[in-house]
């Protein structure tokens, strides 16, 4: 009863406040953007570059923060007890890091037909079938083209920035279509004489889910 009539008082009171009299309301302190769980998948956005978003706690970790790519989404890695609240302004920043990263990674179209030389050498020493030119191309249906009739090659540009065995991997599938138009046993048996192809398949199959999540 002493309750009650405790904030019956106090309701009385603020009744008796003259008009121009206002409360302040505390602020609500911002609700975190994502769950305090072990593994939390963000899914692609413009401002990831389309790319998937794994979070995850390691308990392992104390203070240190890290943040890469793997297989096509970005992985940012913090320590387990770090409050979901910090998280608001942390993964916008470690995102960009990787994107800023990458942006001076970005490989040139010089550096694409030097890439394929050392491939050519490397994997089809039998091959006297060269490329006249290598260079980006916006594709959002593949990875990578090839025109045997002017021996020219395009690359798509989601591909610049990835980790060099699996750029190295499309180059040589394309590579091989320049002697082989499809995709038979004789085609596989080069490009299996390349050691990463499931690693790149691998990587590949999880960026093209990253990006259409």
């Amino acid at each position: 009863m002493e309750n009650f009539i405790q904030e019956d008082l106090f309701a009385t009171k603020v009744a008796q406040m003259p008009s121009h009299t206002k409360l302040i309301r505390a602020k609500r302190p911002k609700r975190p953007i994502v769950p305090n769980v072990p593994e939390v998948r963000i899914p692609g956005s413009e401002a990831s570059g389309g790319a998937e978003i794994r979070l995850i706690r390691n308990p392992r970790r104390k203070r240190t923060i890290s943040a890469y790519r793997e297989q096509g989404a970005i992985v940012i890695q913090i320590p387990a007890k770090l409050p979901a609240r910090e998280l608001n302004d942390l993964i916008p920043e470690m995102v960009q890091r990787v994107l800023t990263r990458e942006a001076r990674e970005k490989v040139s179209e010089g550096e694409l037909i030097e890439r394929a030389g050392k491939l050519l050498a490397t994997y089809l020493p039998e091959f006297s079938e060269k490329p006249v030119s290598i260079t980006w191309r916006t594709m959002n249906e593949r990875w990578g083209s090839c025109t045997t009739v002017d021996r020219t090659i395009r690359i798509s540009d989601r591909l610049n920035g990835v980790p060099q065995y699996v750029l190295d991997y499309i180059i040589l599938h394309e590579l091989i279509h320049l002697r082989i138009p499809d995709h038979g046993a004789d085609f596989q048996d080069l490009l299996d004489r390349f050691g990463d192809s499931d690693r790149a398949c691998a990587f590949l199959e999880g960026y093209e889910c990253g990006a259409h999540a």
